[in-house]
């Protein structure tokens, strides 16, 4: 099983998972011309793709499912709540590209389990999605304004995380946001910061090697290396060192990372 962030951010997030059968995107919140080239960049075919799941209808996770899917065919997943929410923004679907993945449930894809689980979030019903495949785990968590004890249970012990680090609490306090954006962010069903995210990373790291893309960084309130020290530090003052075995990665708004092995 193989992924990549092809981009995280503010302004929009997708990500690709794949392994020798099927290949998936989670969200399209970007362009379609956008994502045909950031396909191209990890050399692959958005033709090819088996499934579209979403995890909420937020624009910056939609923005461009309803050309991407249309334009190739391919099948869309998402729960009931999520598709009423989104179906007046992303145009028409044909009902054959419409699929329904209930929360807390699992779908099987030939030898890859996809599990779907509730996050705390100001969308309908968001929830965010583990790939399970040979015993190797890929957890997805960018939108959450709290890491709940169930969230814990069901992303513990994966090998890769791609883990929400929004916001330097700082910046946003002392940034250029109205008061009603900041209390909407900081609040549970907004964004984690970068020291939150890192406190529920401590509390679900095992002690094998284990990757973190940090992700969904914002834009004015938060920077690539800050997020990193941030991560590192709190991460250090609850006895994990970053670089012995968890290792740290950012991702981008505009660049993908490099399409890995989970």
């Amino acid at each position: 099983m193989k992924f990549s962030v092809l981009a995280s951010g503010s302004s929009g997030n997708a990500i690709y998972v794949e392994n020798e059968e099927h290949s998936f995107l989670v969200d399209v919140g970007l362009s379609g011309k956008k994502m045909e080239q950031l396909f191209s960049e990890i050399d692959r075919d958005m033709k090819k793709l088996s499934g579209i799941f979403i995890t909420h209808e937020h624009s910056d996770h939609i923005k461009g499912l309803g050309v991407v899917a249309r334009k190739h065919g391919i099948p869309i997943y998402a729960n009931e709540k999520t598709w009423l929410a989104m179906d007046p923004l992303i145009g028409k679907v044909p009902i054959e590209q419409r699929f329904q993945f209930d929360m807390e449930t699992v779908k099987t894809f030939g030898t890859m389990d996809i599990q779907s689980f509730a996050v705390s979030h100001d969308a309908v019903d968001p929830m965010f999605y583990i790939f399970h495949e040979n015993g190797r785990k890929l957890v997805l968590i960018t939108d959450t304004g709290y890491v709940s004890d169930r969230m814990k249970g069901h992303i513990k012990g994966a090998d890769s995380f791609v883990f929400e680090s929004n916001h330097d609490v700082s910046m946003l306090q002392m940034g250029r946001y109205p008061w009603s954006i900041k209390r909407r962010i900081l609040s549970d069903v907004g964004h984690v910061s970068n020291e939150d995210a890192a406190v529920a990373m401590s509390e679900v790291i095992d002690i094998k090697n284990t990757h973190i893309y940090l992700s969904h960084l914002s834009k004015d309130n938060n920077m690539k290396d800050l997020a990193r020290m941030s991560v590192e530090q709190t991460l250090k003052s609850c006895g994990i060192v970053a670089g012995e075995y968890v290792h740290l990665h950012d991702t981008d708004a505009n660049v993908p990372t490099e399409l890995v092995l989970v």
